[in-house]
């Protein structure tokens, strides 16, 4: 491949030519994924920027990029084993530990697994790498920061740009600091590659439609789509990530985890040398690079040669991620919002069973048909148990599903990696909401201030609580500073990386792409060009000045402010149709910008932060609290959507669509559920400034857009099953709305992606099937019939059997009598109850004992 001509852009989107960049590795060559030696010139060098491009995103390219693949995986060495005796971490639990798939065969129910072949993350052999760059770079006294290496090739003409972000403030009064920053990719790149998808996207629907006999032998572009078949290569997993589009504002960025060390050196014209290493990757669970930094950078001060650099480059680029399984978007919804350390162990187990497959040199129509036939089962140990290390065994199943557990040799040394298998839009590193939400809470717990009022921002007024602030501030993007005088860079940036999760819930997206987590002086004035930024800073300069920023976060004290020079919120046309139509409610619409006393709660948020905090104090764990914040986004989107139906007449986040049964209003409605109407319109007083502001954002956009894409690929589109759930879970039905309700979810609920869409509106953490199964209790015979068949599909699909293990034992009395009933006895003495995956006659996954 020639290379093409190296332009680099400047720290802020500013082209500049450079020629005169040298990389330290073009004489060595470099080092390709599977070991082989490869030059330099094989890379294109890419321009990025640490700030995103001033093109508006309706411009940029709408194309999401595949994430990137697992090359071709190292030998594992299966003579490694463990003791039983030895002092392991984790305690051997034999048989108990074995998830019930391993143990029992089932009867294969199509409809309970889905129809699509299971496929890998990161297929084996792909050529794409995990970490595309590696930096070093350097504190100098007389040059200051300096750029040492850059491998394999240099990615920006500024490398002092790079070398300032490597090398945060005061970093030489700690030993030790890690910082994390976002390269923006130039945009022409990305437009060329979304080009060439298309290109082939139409080849592949071109031979699909000559198949079908749609175009004829002599279509003219016949001998040129086949002569570019065998380029494109094995198209279904690109087909699968088409299935579900991604959404973006642009380019992908490039994440970059930095590590500081600083070595005392009385040699040294400062007595200390001051290095940082940096990993510049796709992904955004780039923590887990964080142990192999810690032991390169080490090297590399004993070696600061290019050489430590490509064994770095070497190590993580041979990670083995192919027995990763690709999840559907419902499924990694259902995966995220669960504490089950066995969801959907069945596609590891299937993976490892055709990788078996393939080990034993079977023919790959036999491996594929392993692919569509999860019923199919071998003989699999739990990764970590007393089973697995006698057997030792090669491949295991991960004792924990949320996590796909691999291990990178580097120099020799096994590192343990635990990847996440599912992550959620702005999700970034590994960061804790509930330490950004008590660094906040237990001053305001404390010693409340109050905060100066704002339309958008103090929705339950000056008593507002600051995490409820600063998530109004970022859903109304406005400008949010972090502020850590004297503090570790990191701690500034992990606050910046919660913050967007934070407001995001997983669900909106927009934020990241506009998050700095470290920034320093020098960068303010492309800093302000920015709209709506979430910056990380260590220098108190910028609390001095509030036109610089709307909501400033002081992480030392835990207050936050709100900027005397922020931009009023404007009276909007929305907020006047609502008072107008609602008068009664004008002054609880008007309460967040003036003084009038507010009665009760009427956004919900004071009860909300106070079940929040409760939930923190009883340990409830990291997974639940996000869990409620993307139950409280979710509620925001839907309000919104009902705010905009109420005052326009219609909502740009709902998607009309042909009703499953025209006529019958009690399936039909849609939208959030009320138990009342003084409810909804009290809710909606209280947050309509917050709705308003939100309508003229990026995230707003963006959302609209997702919706817009999703909705295609949503398996039932004529109901809206969560506001039939929630109607069972809120409001008091007759028995004829009820009997209605229950009847239509057993109706249009029956293939393997309806029900991942039915556990979706009951999770876990809303008690689960508990309103469905209430069911059971109709006075309705004929809907007590039709929700026993609709637990029975449930209680056969992959995931829908953890749902039906959470049910009371109440409940599943109550099955059993009905299917007694139903089948005449026939279920007597054969159907048991409990917690166990036995069946009995009728193919119902029941209990082994009543507990």
């Amino acid at each position: 491949m020639q290379r093409p001509t190296a332009r680099a852009t400047a720290a802020f989107g500013t082209g500049i030519a450079d020629s005169n960049v040298t990389n330290a590795t073009n004489t060595n060559g470099t080092w390709s994924s599977n070991g082989s030696g490869s030059q330099a010139t094989n890379h294109r060098r890419t321009s990025l920027s640490s700030f995103p491009s001033s093109r508006s995103p309706s411009a940029m390219s709408r194309h999401s990029r595949r994430p990137s693949r697992s090359p071709n995986p190292p030998m594992i060495d299966t003579n490694r084993t463990s003791d039983p005796s030895s002092t392991s971490k984790t305690p051997s639990s034999g048989v108990s530990s074995q998830h019930s798939s391993l143990l029992a065969s089932r009867r294969y129910n199509p409809d309970a697994h889905p129809q699509r072949k299971l496929r890998s993350q990161y297929p084996r052999g792909d050529v794409e790498n995990h970490v595309e760059y590696i930096l070093v770079a350097s504190f100098d006294i007389d040059k200051g920061p300096i750029m040492e290496h850059q491998f394999p090739v240099a990615i920006t003409g500024d490398e002092h740009m790079l070398a300032e972000l490597m090398l945060p403030d005061q970093a030489h009064v700690r030993n030790q600091d890690w910082t994390i920053f976002f390269l923006h990719k130039d945009t022409s790149q990305e437009e060329e590659e979304a080009e060439l998808k298309e290109e082939r996207r139409q080849r592949r629907q071109r031979r699909k439609d000559r198949a079908a006999g749609l175009l004829g032998p002599d279509d003219p572009d016949a001998k040129e789509d086949a002569a570019d078949a065998e380029l494109d290569g094995d198209s279904t997993a690109e087909e699968s990530d088409e299935s579900e589009p991604e959404g973006g504002e642009g380019p992908p960025l490039i994440y970059v985890l930095n590590l500081v060390n600083t070595k005392q050196d009385k040699t040294a014209k400062r007595g200390a040398v001051v290095k940082a290493m940096a990993i510049c990757t796709r992904h955004p669970f780039l923590h887990i690079y964080k142990p192999l930094l810690l032991l390169a950078l080490e090297e590399y001060f004993k070696s600061p040669h290019p050489a430590t650099l490509a064994l770095l480059y070497d190590a993580v680029n041979t990670m083995d991620l192919s027995l990763m399984p690709r999840l559907s978007l419902l499924e990694r919804i259902l995966l995220q919002a669960s504490d089950n350390k066995d969801l959907f162990v069945e596609k590891f187990e299937q993976m490892i069973q055709m990788r078996m497959a393939e080990d034993r040199g079977e023919a790959p129509v036999d491996v594929l048909a392993l692919a569509e036939s999860p019923e199919r089962r071998v003989d699999l140990t739990r990764n970590g148990t007393k089973a697995h290390v006698q057997a030792h065994s090669q491949y295991s199943v991960p004792r924990d599903t949320h996590e796909f557990e691999t291990r990178v040799m580097y120099n020799g040394i096994p590192i343990p990696i635990k990847v996440p298998v599912a992550v959620s839009p702005e999700t970034v590193g590994d960061f804790s909401l509930i330490k950004l939400i008590q660094t906040f809470s237990e001053t305001h717990a404390k010693s409340p201030q109050p905060f100066t009022l704002h339309a958008h921002l103090t929705t339950s007024g000056s008593s507002t609580h600051p995490i409820i602030v600063l998530v109004n501030a970022m859903l109304t993007q406005k400008r949010v500073i972090f502020l850590g005088h004297n503090r570790p860079s990191g701690e500034v940036a992990e606050a910046v990386l919660a913050a967007c999760a934070l407001a995001s819930g997983g669900i909106l997206r927009g934020f990241t792409r506009h998050a700095f987590p470290y920034t320093d002086l020098s960068k303010i004035d492309d800093l302000l060009k920015v709209p709506g930024f979430i910056a990380g800073v260590t220098n108190p300069t910028f609390e001095n000045h509030p036109e610089w920023w709307d909501v400033l976060c002081d992480l030392p004290t835990g207050r936050m402010k709100i900027s005397n020079k922020i931009e009023p919120a404007p009276l909007t046309e929305g907020m006047a149709n609502f008072m107008q139509q609602n008068p009664a409610y004008a002054n609880l619409a008007n309460a967040a910008s003036t003084n009038l006393s507010v009665p009760g709660d009427p956004t919900g948020d004071q009860a909300f932060m106070a079940d929040v905090l409760r939930s923190i104090a009883a340990r409830h764990g990291e997974g639940v609290i996000r869990t409620k914040w993307r139950d409280w986004v979710e509620k925001f989107t839907r309000i919104s959507a009902a705010f905009e139906e109420g005052v326009y007449g219609a909502s740009a986040l709902y998607i009309g669509v042909e009703e499953a049964e025209p006529g019958n209003d009690n399936i039909s409605g849609h939208g959030y559920v009320w138990s009342d109407d003084t409810s909804r319109l009290k809710e909606m007083a209280g947050g309509v400034s917050r709705i308003e502001g939100w309508r003229n954002t990026r995230s707003y956009f963006s959302f609209k857009q997702d919706l817009g894409q999703l909705y295609t690929f949503r398996p039932l589109k004529s109901l809206d099953l969560h506001h039939l759930h929630d109607r069972l879970r809120m409001t008091k039905l007759t028995p004829v709305a009820s009997r209605e309700i229950y009847i239509a979810l057993s109706k249009y609920t029956h293939s393997y992606d309806e029900i991942c869409q039915l556990l979706t509106v009951a999770p876990e953490s809303h008690a689960g099937l508990f309103y469905i199964a209430l069911g059971l209790f109709h006075k309705d015979k004929d809907v007590r019939t039709k929700v026993v068949d609709l637990l029975e599909r449930i209680s056969e699909h992959e995931a829908g059997r953890h749902w039906w293990k959470g049910l009371s034992r109440f409940e599943k009395l109550a099955y059993v009598r009905i299917k007694r009933e139903l089948q005449g006895g026939d279920l007597a003495g054969k159907a048991d109850i409990g917690n166990g995956d036995g069946r009995g006659n009728s193919g119902m996954m029941v209990d082994r004992r009543i507990s």
